[in-house]
Parts: structure tokens; C-alpha cells; sequence
């Protein structure tokens, strides 16, 4: 049996989440919906307890969106906020979800998020999409192709998950 050392307890303890999130957690702070949950998430980004990761990807779908929507990415603090290029792994990857029939070509964009967050060894990746990511089925999916591709399993969550029980 191997101990750990309780110095080595505490690094862990306080090493960051590398969090990918997608654009439907950025264009949730206004969303009747999912407002709280993303706003007390959104909270947490602010009090820098999370690294959070963005890819060209986002950038790209944030060009569309409503100004104020746009403006929601200027709350997460510079110091905590990571790029990432959707580079040829990435796309080989995403493109593997898609011939696998985990998700089809019209979610594309959808694939690549999830591949960049793997092929980044990301602790997770956020997201309010029901449809085509945070679904039991499709992570299982994603998973599998991982795996089989020499990827790890990536975890997929809602901002839900990353509230703090205050009691």
C-alpha cells in the first residue's frame, strides 16, 4: 500500500479544474432557464476557482450572438482564461464522433468542443446542450471513441454540478 504523504494531500487540493465551456453556459446567464444555476457558476469563475478554457470554436459562435451575450466572457478573469486551437487532432477527432454516428454533421461545432476538451486532457467540459452533449447515451459515446482513439473519458457536466452547498 502506498502512502501519500499529507503535503502532497494539499497540492492536490488546490490545483484548479480545468473547465472547457461551451457557448450555451456563456448565453445561459440571460436565459430564463438556466439563468441561476449559470449566474451562481459564473460566481464561482469570478472568485477564480476554476481555469476555464475557450477554443476558436467558441469565438466563431460568439460572432453571432447578441451583444450582451458577447459581453458575459469579459466576467471570467483574465488570469483564469485559457485558448485553445482547434488543431488537426482535434478535428481528427471530432470528425470520429461524427463517422461513429455519435452526433451527425449539422453538429459539428458541438464535436469539436468535445474533442478539443479531450485531446486536452481537460478535467471537463460545461455545458446546457441536453441534445447533443450533456445526454447519458452520447457521453457514453464520446467515450468509447475516446478510448478506442487512445483519448481519456471526458467528463461532461452542467453548471449545476459546480454549485457550492453553502449549508
Amino acid at each position: 500500500m502506498r502512502i501519500i504523504k499529507p503535503e502532497r494531500i494539499r497540492i492536490f487540493a488546490a490545483m484548479k479544474s480545468r473547465l472547457y465551456i461551451d457557448n450555451s453556459v456563456i448565453g445561459g446567464y440571460y436565459d430564463d432557464k438556466f439563468m441561476d444555476a449559470t449566474r451562481a457558476f459564473f460566481d464561482r469563475i469570478i472568485n477564480k476557482d476554476f481555469s476555464i478554457y475557450f477554443s476558436e470554436v467558441n469565438e466563431t459562435e460568439l460572432v453571432l450572438a447578441p451583444q450582451r451575450v458577447k459581453d458575459v466572457k469579459k466576467l471570467i478573469p483574465e488570469d483564469c482564461l485559457k485558448y485553445l486551437d482547434l488543431n488537426a487532432e482535434s478535428k481528427e477527432l471530432a470528425d470520429t464522433y461524427v463517422r461513429e454516428k455519435a452526433l451527425g454533421k449539422a453538429s459539428m461545432n458541438d464535436a469539436y468542443h468535445i474533442a478539443i476538451a479531450s485531446v486536452n486532457r481537460l478535467d471537463c467540459l460545461v455545458s446546457w446542450n441536453f441534445r447533443h452533449i450533456v445526454n447519458f447515451d452520447k457521453i457514453k459515446l464520446f467515450n468509447s471513441i475516446n478510448l478506442k482513439s487512445g483519448y481519456p473519458i471526458i467528463d461532461i457536466r452542467t453548471p449545476l454540478e459546480f454549485l457550492k452547498d453553502e449549508n
